[in-house]
């Protein structure tokens, strides 16, 4: 099967020689905030080399937690700044997979792996492996059908001119019950097609952005009838002549998590569910966020829809909660509202 594409070497380009540093950036669709990520990983930002952090490029903090031991995937990896953050929150005993098609990016992110690893002083074998390639074929990659506990991608996906066999690829690494959690670009409407051709505008990750309904279209046709949205920015272009190139069309920044979950529904039902939060994850002692509107105290009873309970029961946070209840009754569509923001962006579930 045929992967690489003109857009692909336009990408290639792009990041491998046009841009040398964020600075060479014309807008700031891909420019993450440092400030958006929680304290704990600040920490490990300051262990990681300068020359990794000034030539990585995303949009959001899609960085999970309780991952310890985990097998976790980066798609896109750049530089290895994502990477290298969770090479530190997986542990030792955990392993993390970047991919990139860029052989400049990946040179930075390999010629700094010793030092990183020294950092966080391990002392066995690196918990790294970054691969060349491109992230529609991960099996060309030697990564195997459900051996993924967690993928992460920041920025990336936007960029794909093959975006179902991303997610394709991504479900079918996944291991049942695992995550989707990306932070990418997404549109108000289709991008017409003298934008999508334009190499600059592509690279600045906005020609190649996802209409949010197609995305939503595109994961209930892969299996997927909910995802979750925790974070959602607009994105200001800031470069008048781009500004004038795109039109109407408004940007978002959108951090998302989906789960690979054979019983999700594409509305939320209700089964009279109740989940509890334990307050055990070391990151989140007194609430855990699943998403912009189900923050789940410590010790409080949450009512949760059939989606909603399988989401913090048959993943790998089913540990830190006690759901009671089950599917053996049902007693219609599930009360729930948003209640932030405008709910056409609000995620892919009636919740």
């Amino acid at each position: 099967m045929k992967i690489q594409s003109n857009e692909h070497e336009a990408l290639k380009e792009y990041y491998g020689r046009t841009l040398t540093g964020t600075k060479d950036l014309k807008t700031n669709a891909c420019c993450s905030n440092p400030g958006m990520a929680p304290a704990s990983v600040l920490e490990i930002l300051k262990q990681i080399d300068p020359e990794i952090l000034d030539r990585f490029y995303g949009c959001g903090s899609p960085i999970p937690t309780t991952v310890e031991g985990c097998t976790v995937l980066d798609l896109g990896c750049g530089t290895g700044r994502d990477t290298y953050i969770l090479s530190s929150l997986v542990g030792e005993n955990g392993f993390v997979i970047g991919v990139d098609m860029t052989d400049e990016q990946l040179s930075v992110a390999r010629k700094h792996q010793p030092s990183i690893m020294k950092n966080f002083s391990y002392h066995g074998q690196p918990n790294v492996d970054f691969r060349t390639g491109y992230i529609e074929n991960l099996q060309s990659l030697g990564i195997e059908d459900e051996s993924i506990d967690v993928v992460i991608s920041n920025c990336v996906i936007n960029l794909s001119p093959r975006k179902e066999d991303v997610f394709k690829e991504i479900f079918r690494v996944l291991k049942p019950g695992g995550e989707l959690l990306f932070s990418d670009v997404f549109a108000s409407q289709r991008i017409p097609g003298i934008l999508r051709d334009d190499p600059v505008l592509l690279g600045e990750c906005l020609s190649g952005a996802l209409y949010i309904e197609d995305f939503r279209r595109l994961l209930n046709k892969l299996g997927c009838p909910d995802y979750r949205l925790l974070s959602a920015s607009p994105i200001t272009i800031a470069n008048p002549e781009l500004e004038k190139q795109i039109g109407g069309i408004r940007f978002h920044s959108l951090t998302v998590r989906a789960f690979k979950l054979k019983n999700l529904e594409d509305i939320c039902e209700d089964y009279g569910q109740v989940a509890v939060y334990k307050g055990t994850m070391r990151e989140h002692p007194h609430d855990f966020q699943l998403d912009d509107h189900h923050r789940f105290i410590r010790g409080k009873p949450m009512l949760v829809c059939g989606n909603t309970a399988a989401m913090v029961q048959d993943t790998r946070y089913g540990c830190h909660f006690t759901v009671h209840g089950n599917r053996d009754v049902h007693y219609g569509p599930f009360d729930c509202d948003p209640g932030l923001g405008d709910s056409s962006s609000a995620g892919g579930g009636c919740c």
